[in-house]
């Protein structure tokens, strides 16, 4: 059915549809001019937003709606784990080209809503408009953390260790994969990992609990969010090159390439963060974490952000991911 023919509220009605995960914190959701939602006591509010333009961010070619939905979704999740915060609420706006059917967008929110009961998050609002170009969709989550657990990116501290969890680069190779259009070994799970990311919400939480001092989404390649995390926190930082967590999976696909996927290619949506030694060596040894966490590097006092390789020669690591304006 086209979605003229349903019309924009019958189309608000389909989409509205199995959105509350957990209603305790919903007193309003779609269907009334503003959404009225209810945050724990003595929590502080988190608040994100993200968009994906077609033909800039995704290719309908190469992902289906439902992966998309999912994707948009998650990756807004994604910048409440880097908190350490709990996602809570989302509204969703999207601009439909005429094309698109009213199934089209019944399926997108199929992906989003699936990510949302993953992580129990509520869609409570949003806006459906036309779009004369491409497909547009602009997420926002509300999220909450507890202020005394809150990270940022800018308490990384001198003699701290830098790690990061699960592997880095897949994500960017899976692109890679698709505008070259190859399959081979590794090839589905790498396409999969760029589709389909998963935010660390759990293990955010977690960090944040046992005292991350700093912490940060790898969604623009980890030579950006390290470079940020320095700036911010005014510290250097020291990478060793071999410690980076590649996946098997990758290192078949690239080879000696691998690590460049890792550093520049973003969209991994792991978590990379400083915390004390100490605390380090708590989380190892009492292993929390059904994730993988790799120490990486460490903090340092020299203000400059440098890849050690295997000969201990140093480079600077600048940041090289995606610019929109560059």
């Amino acid at each position: 059915m086209s979605i003229k023919e349903l019309g924009e509220f019958g189309l608000i009605e389909q989409l509205a549809k199995n959105t509350i995960v957990e209603n305790k914190s919903v007193i309003i959701g779609i269907g009334d001019d503003a959404a009225a939602v209810v945050p724990r006591a003595g929590m502080t509010q988190l608040l994100t937003t993200d968009m994906l333009v077609e033909d800039i961010h995704f290719k309908l070619e190469w992902i289906t709606l439902f992966q998309l939905g999912y994707k948009a979704m998650a990756v807004n999740i994604s910048d409440i784990a880097a908190m350490g915060g709990y996602p809570k609420q989302a509204l969703v706006s999207i601009a439909i080209p005429a094309q698109y059917g009213a199934e089209d967008i019944i399926e997108l929110y199929s992906g989003m809503k699936q990510c949302c009961r993953e992580y129990t998050v509520n869609i409570v609002g949003g806006d459906t408009v036309a779009s004369i170009t491409g497909l547009v969709i602009n997420v926002t989550v509300l999220g909450e953390v507890f202020p005394d657990y809150m990270v940022r990116r800018s308490g990384a501290q001198i003699g701290d260790v830098v790690a990061v969890t699960g592997t880095l680069g897949d994500s960017a190779a899976g692109l890679d994969i698709l505008r070259k259009e190859i399959s081979g070994i590794g090839a589905n799970n790498l396409v999969q990992a760029h589709f389909l990311p998963k935010p660390q919400v759990a293990v955010g939480q977690i960090l944040a609990s046992c005292g991350a001092t700093s912490m940060n989404d790898i969604s623009d390649g980890l030579a950006s969010e390290i470079n940020e995390i320095a700036k911010a926190s005014g510290v250097g930082i020291e990478l060793i090159a071999s410690n980076i967590p590649l996946s098997k999976d990758l290192l078949n696909y690239a080879g000696a390439k691998a690590l460049d996927f890792a550093l520049y290619g973003g969209e991994d949506y792991q978590l990379v963060f400083t915390i004390s030694p100490q605390n380090y060596n708590k989380i190892a040894q009492q292993q929390k974490t059904d994730i993988m966490i790799t120490k990486i590097g460490q903090v340092c006092n020299n203000h400059e952000v440098v890849l050690i390789d295997d000969q201990g020669n140093r480079q600077e690591l600048r940041p090289q991911g995606y610019n929109h304006f560059r």
